[in-house]
């Protein structure tokens, strides 16, 4: 079968010579799309292939439409918002992630912007230390959890919220349970966001959370942008002029944020808790595998779409 490797941002050459690989042996032919300009290239490149490898590519409803063999598509990494899932499922097509192949590289990245926004950006200016403060992570999947186990390593104390966790499991990865949104805020020095962007979390956070934060606190955001309010994250830093936000992914009033409040905030200038040579192997053998997988057994674990 044909599988395509799709990527406007291409893997390391280590990890296209390992996928492919895994793919040739298991008797399948890979195709390859890297750099692409423009979405109608992916469109066009869908026409008959079986499965599909992609990073932060857009499997819309109209690429979809364009594959008509199409069976599985596989996003190398853990998020999956940049596929439409329920023109997937309509027509048929699985579609998995590759849970934990990123989470290292992300939870590295978490704390070293912590310790960047501490140090205040690495400027002169006397800076503060992470060990004693209180770290809340919103969300304790395979990210949070890492992020709070080497937070704990630098001397912070963990407290974790997460909906589809126990108490018991919670405490077990070495965190605080707490129950409500508001009352993590309102403990945390440093709030680390690991929260998918789904309806009910888009803009979830703005004023009303953002400044609950205790005195100096910094709000850490290695997930998605669609999840802040950025119209109330304004408010709150003018309101607020001891908070901090810090985040890998770029809000579209950046520009007026670094204006407005110079050293208390910082985004990168592109997403980079993957970018490291050994997330960006591991994520795209992991999906090479998952497809070969499926392929010859339908074995459908790591699917996040409805089944039918």
């Amino acid at each position: 079968m044909k599988v395509l490797l799709a990527t406007q941002k291409p893997f390391a050459a280590k990890a296209v010579e390992g996928i492919e690989a895994i793919l040739k042996e298991a008797g399948h032919e890979v195709v390859k799309l890297e750099k692409y300009e423009a979405q109608a290239d992916l469109v066009a490149a869908v026409a008959d292939v079986e499965a599909m490898i992609i990073r932060s590519d857009k499997v819309t409803a109209e690429v979809i439409a364009a594959a008509p063999k199409l069976k599985i598509v596989v996003r190398a990494g853990a998020g999956f918002d940049n596929v439409d899932l329920e023109a997937a499922t309509a027509a048929k097509v699985v579609v998995m992630n590759t849970p934990g192949q990123n989470s290292n590289a992300v939870a590295e990245l978490a704390l070293g912007l912590m310790i960047f926004m501490a140090r205040t950006q690495l400027t002169p200016a006397t800076g503060s230390e992470l060990q004693g403060k209180r770290l809340g992570v919103q969300a304790y999947g395979n990210v949070g959890r890492l992020v709070g186990q080497k937070a704990k390593a630098l001397g912070m104390e963990i407290s974790a919220l997460d909906p589809f966790l126990t108490d018991e499991q919670i405490i077990a990865g070495g965190a605080e349970p707490v129950h409500s949104v508001e009352e993590l805020y309102a403990a945390s020095d440093y709030l680390s966001i690991h929260i998918p962007a789904l309806p009910a979390t888009i803009k979830s956070i703005g004023y009303d959370l953002i400044t609950r934060m205790p005195k100096g606190a910094t709000l850490v955001n290695t997930a998605r942008k669609e999840v802040i309010d950025e119209d109330g994250l304004m408010k709150a830093l003018e309101d607020r002029p001891d908070l901090k936000y810090v985040t890998d992914v770029m809000p579209d009033n950046y520009a007026a944020l670094q204006e407005k409040f110079g050293l208390r905030v910082f985004a990168t200038p592109k997403k980079m808790g993957a970018q490291t040579a050994e997330a960006n192997v591991n994520a795209g053998l992991a999906a090479a595998r998952q497809i070969a997988d499926f392929l010859a057994t339908g074995n459908c674990k790591f699917q996040v779409n409805k089944k039918w």
